[in-house]
This record gives structure tokens, sequence and C-alpha cells, in this order.
């Protein structure tokens, strides 16, 4: 793999983001035997790691493994690392990359585990890491996604994932890395595929939630995953992903649990939203993180650049940023222009 070390047995894994997803892909490979350190923003939690082995606030009720060392100490996590993986929420992996960036060698290889899109630029999250760490190349980055929700992958629910990267040799290294008995993985080189999968993925999800919030059924909610996946596929092919990627589990798959589960926060918001609550007063209830509302910003404005028909994302937007009634919002899609179903492109 153009020379670089991949003995991440002897150096260890670090892991960048200490949320619920974090910690459960820090516990994942400290159980594998791997020795972890895991950057944690918050004292509080590196101090419940190292006495209780338990993240009381992110992710209660799961014993950590002694493998992992939680620090907040970035250098430390990231240094003289062959294998390292970024999960922290969307918006703030370029200040993360901007400081973690002098620690990065030709050998790291960079797992990136977050999703969405970044505001101003439009760039995925792999995206954002070529541009701010000079070291990196394409070579050496893979994203990981697909259906996967914190909590049952520290249960060790069985789950199936893929990872994808344009170096195959990267992508099959993470992919031995990850893999245990009850987490599958799959590996792929549609990079910008992948991630538009596991980002606008989120929006949709508000969008469902709002549908279920409504109380209008299941031939509703049906309807709007599946042509919300037609929309996020719609995007897809227009920045060169490969279709068939969004069948898959980081297209479709994730979609599905995001859209119905109860974990899902980004549903919970939608839910919330067609409940009748404010965007305001949900994300002040909150402290994680839920991807979908600032990806809505990404995807509406980015979506109206490159000249790509999503109306159910541009819906969900104007309900989260100009208060546009959810079922005014709704009345506008159901009352579009009649057309055949599928795209040219099929």
């Amino acid at each position: 793999m153009n020379g670089l070390d991949l003995n991440i047995q002897n150096d260890g894994i670090g892991v960048v983001g200490a949320g619920s997803w974090g910690t459960a892909i820090a516990d994942l490979l400290a159980t594998k035997g791997y020795k972890t350190d895991l950057w944690v923003y918050e004292t509080e939690i590196v101090e419940q790691i190292l006495k209780h082995r338990e993240n009381k606030i992110f992710l209660p009720g799961f014993t950590l493994s002694k493998n992992i060392s939680p620090t907040n100490s970035l250098e430390k996590v990231v240094r003289n690392k062959n294998l390292v993986v970024i999960v922290v929420p969307s918006h703030l992996v370029r200040s993360i990359a901007v400081q973690i960036k002098d620690f990065i060698s030709e050998k790291t290889v960079i797992v990136s585990a977050s999703k969405g899109i970044e505001n101003k630029t439009h760039l995925t999250m792999s995206g954002v890491l070529l541009e701010t760490i000079p070291r990196l190349t394409d070579q050496s980055v893979a994203v990981l996604s697909g259906p996967t929700f914190a909590r049952e992958v520290a249960a060790k629910v069985p789950t199936v994932v893929t990872v994808a990267s344009r170096n195959i040799d990267a992508a099959g290294m993470v992919q031995q890395v990850f893999a245990a008995p009850h987490f599958r993985v799959y590996t792929n080189n549609d990079v910008i595929g992948v991630e538009l999968g596991g980002s606008v993925k989120n929006v949709i999800a508000i969008a469902a939630g709002i549908v279920d919030g409504l109380n209008l059924g299941l031939n509703t909610r049906a309807a709007l995953i599946t042509r919300g996946m037609m929309e996020i596929r719609r995007l897809g092919v227009k920045l060169g992903a490969v279709p068939r990627t969004f069948t898959g589990l980081a297209g479709i798959g994730d979609l599905i649990l995001t859209c119905t589960g109860d974990l899902s926060r980004n549903h919970t918001v939608g839910k919330k939203i067609g409940q009748g609550l404010k965007l305001s007063e949900i994300l002040d209830q909150m402290r994680m993180v839920a991807e979908g509302v600032k990806t809505a910003k990404s995807v509406y404005n980015l979506s109206r650049k490159l000249g790509v028909e999503m109306p159910i994302c541009h819906a969900t937007y104007h309900v989260l940023y100009d208060d546009l009634p959810p079922t005014q919002a709704l009345y506008q899609l159901m009352t579009r222009d009649l057309r055949h179903e599928l795209d040219d492109e099929y």
C-alpha cells in the first residue's frame, strides 16, 4: 500500500470522538485486542471511563474494554498511529483536522465514521480531511458507513457495514481490523456514494419523523422512504457515484434504519416537529447531535447549485429553517406536477 506501514497491532489505534458512536467503535476495536486511545472532549467522561469503565453520558449501561485509554489529548491519540478513526460531529471535522494535521504521517490511514456534508464548502467528510491535512491522500482515506445504531453495536447485536476507499488495500485492511463475529464488514470503492448515502439519509429521516409525528400512517412513511432514496441516488449520480451503491448498506440499508428506528436522533427531531415543537426547542433539549439538521442546509444549497431535483429534502429544509408548517409542506409535495416514476438514468 504505497509503503504505508499497517502494523497497527503494536502502535495501537486512535479514535477521535467519544460520543455514542465513537465510544462504541472504540470498544469494538479494543475488545478485539487492539490498544485503543480514545480522544474525549469532556474531562468528566475521561474520569468516568477510567474509574467506572463506562461513558455514562453518551453510552450508559455498557462496560468498556480495559484496552481503551481515554484522554483529552489529541496528540496522544493521533501521533505515531497507523490507523486513526474520526468520529466527531460533521461540523467539527474541519477544526479537528486542523488540530491533528501535524501529527499525521505518510503511513497513517484515516477512517471517517462521521456522516455529513459541510455547509460552506459542500464537501463530504473525506473531502474535508483531504483539503485540511497535507500529508493525506485519497489512497490513505477510508469511510465507514451502514445501518449502525451505537447502542446495538455496543450490545453486540449482529451488524453489517461497508468500508469504502479508492485504495482497495486500505479498504481491505480496515475490513480486517473492524470485522468481528457480530460486526460484518464489506468493502466498496465508491467513496462519494457511500458518504452521500450516509449523509443525506439523515435529512430524509427527519422528514420520516415528521410523517410519524403527524400520525400519517405506514403508507406515507413507505412512500417517503422510497422517494427519498430516489433523491439520494439522483444527487449521487450527479456527483459521480455508482448507482448500485444506493441499493446497499450505505444506501437503502442506512436509510431504512434511520427512518424507522426509535434510536434515530434525526427521526426523533422530525417526530417532535410533526407534533408541533419548534426546532430550537428540540435542539435545546438534546446533548447529542442530529446530523440531518445541518446537512439539510448543505443538501438544499448543493442541489440547487447543481440543478438536482430533491423535493423532499427541500421541503424538509423549509420546515426546519423557514418555519413552513409540515402540513403545508406535505400538501405541496403531494400536489406537484404528475410524472413518470423513474429517472432517465435507470
